[in-house]
């Protein structure tokens, strides 16, 4: 069967992947090496991504804020292990001038700063001696910020939305006057990822908490998010950390309490980026394409009238009327009325993952009815219905497909979690070419003999299981 994609993902995930992003449009490589460029397309889609979380974050009493983008070298210096997690991928800006010099513009060399500056990997530091000066009494308590920036950690082996040198994402730096309160507030936005990713990105998350080898530097618990991929390797789409008090202590933030006594606060951080969009377009794209929940589609439906040079004018009018109505029922809708091939059009639509395609031929128009294909489902879909029975059912259709995609994707993850009993077992498994999470005791990993199969086969330890800690989530990963 041909399909649009080649080589299909049974074929080469990974190949099928780089085409999927040329081939739905949505961003290329950058010429600044391991960056990349966000076409429109994607772009469209990430805004309605940070929307849909941004409202939500809002809902937890957080407020948005701007922090620079550049950090001084020595507010990395005060938090030594946080350092250390980032040291190796850290840009590093040195002068504040360029020069001309044997003929090219060069790093002016009297030109050089007294003390560098760190582009942002992650914002800890500068937003910590910030609210070093903004809280001072537990009435400032709890300060909740988020920011929706760039940041930048060199990246050796870059992937379109999966791991560049430049990403966007948000932020989340809240203050405590208790640890209690902290860690509650950490698992909170825990969960609240987790709904989101489940409601919006119609994408069940495995969730639970890091085990201390992998945990966030400088934090004393990581909750994770992580994703399994249509190939069976994971992919962590999130994060929220629990920061203790080290940040508190190094950046001097203090409160006087309500018995008059000077306390350092608790912290907390947490995270989710435009990686989310590679766990997006790797969870439900198909060989022809895109597969968008209609929650972040930016069309819902694409209209396209079929025309021919004697009903051109007349079916392109019904088209964009159709279209009207739909806007004023809260669809998001293009009518394609360009000049395209009508199959073009459809392919182009099909690759793009448009939720629901709807042709209108003369036939339609004279029968006043549409044609109408999910894309989810593809052909098998494809139905002739009213016009007016469609306006009044399309939000319907919609919340179906949403819900439809999320079911889809928790039938495949349980094929592709396998609980294992010892390390014998993992390495056969893994020598098998099964592919998906292996669940197992998170004492067994935490000898020589799980340290080779990591070498051996790159597996490594993505949660511990919320249900029972006592086992942890063993994977390949992105």
């Amino acid at each position: 069967m041909k399909t649009a994609i080649t080589p299909t993902r049974s074929e080469n995930f990974s190949e099928w992947y780089q085409n999927l992003i040329t081939a739905a449009d949505l961003a290329e490589n950058a010429p600044v090496r391991g960056c990349m460029t966000i076409k429109p397309y994607g772009w469209a889609i990430w805004e309605l991504m940070r929307d849909a979380l941004d409202q939500r974050i809002k809902r937890c009493g957080v407020q948005n804020a701007q922090f620079p983008l550049l950090i001084p070298i020595n507010f990395f210096n005060r938090e030594a292990e946080h350092v250390a997690g980032f040291a190796k991928e850290a840009a590093v800006v040195t002068h504040y001038r360029l020069k001309m010099i044997d003929g090219t513009l060069q790093p002016d060399p009297d030109a050089k700063l007294t003390e560098p500056y760190v582009i942002r990997p992650t914002s800890e530091t500068i937003i910590g001696e910030a609210m070093s000066r903004w809280v001072q009494s537990y009435r400032d308590l709890p300060m909740k910020l988020n920011q929706w920036v760039n940041v930048m950690r060199w990246e050796m082996r870059p992937r379109l939305f999966l791991r560049t040198s430049e990403f966007y994402w948000q932020e989340g730096h809240n203050v405590f006057a208790t640890h209690d309160d902290a860690n509650a507030d950490a698992r909170k936005m825990h969960r609240v990822y987790g709904d989101y990713m489940r409601d919006v990105l119609a994408i069940p998350s495995i969730m639970g908490e890091k085990t201390p080898e992998e945990r966030f530097a400088g934090a004393d618990h990581t909750y994770t998010l992580e994703h399994i991929m249509q190939d069976g390797r994971a992919l962590q789409a999130g994060t929220s950390h629990d920061l203790g008090q080290h940040f508190a202590k190094s950046f001097s933030i203090q409160f006087l309490d309500t018995d008059g006594v000077l306390k350092h606060a608790w912290t907390t951080s947490w995270g989710v980026s435009t990686r989310m969009m590679g766990s997006l377009f790797m969870t439900h794209s198909d060989d022809d394409g895109l597969v968008l929940p209609p929650a972040v589609a930016p069309y819902q439906v694409v209209i396209i009238p079929i025309t021919r040079d004697d009903t051109s004018e007349q079916l392109n009018s019904f088209a964009e009327q159709l279209g009207e109505r739909l806007i004023n029922a809260g669809i998001r809708v293009l009518v394609d009325t360009s000049d395209m091939r009508t199959p073009d059009k459809m392919w182009k639509w099909i690759k793009r993952g448009v939720p629901l395609r709807v042709e209108i031929g003369a036939r339609e128009m004279d029968e006043n009815n549409v044609t109408v294909t999910r894309r989810d489902l593809g052909k098998s879909s494809k139905q002739t219905m009213a016009t007016d029975a469609f306006v009044s059912d399309v939000q319907n259709m919609l919340n179906q497909i949403q819900q439809d995609m999320y079911d889809a994707v928790v039938r495949r993850n349980k094929t592709m979690i396998h609980d294992v009993a010892d390390l014998d077992a993992l390495e056969s498994g893994l020598s098998d070419g099964k592919i998906g999470f292996f669940r197992i005791k998170y004492d067994l990993t935490t000898n020589e003999q799980f340290n080779k199969l990591v070498e051996k086969y790159k597996i490594s330890r993505r949660c511990l299981d919320d249900a029972d800690p006592t086992y942890v989530f063993v994977a390949k990963s992105y």
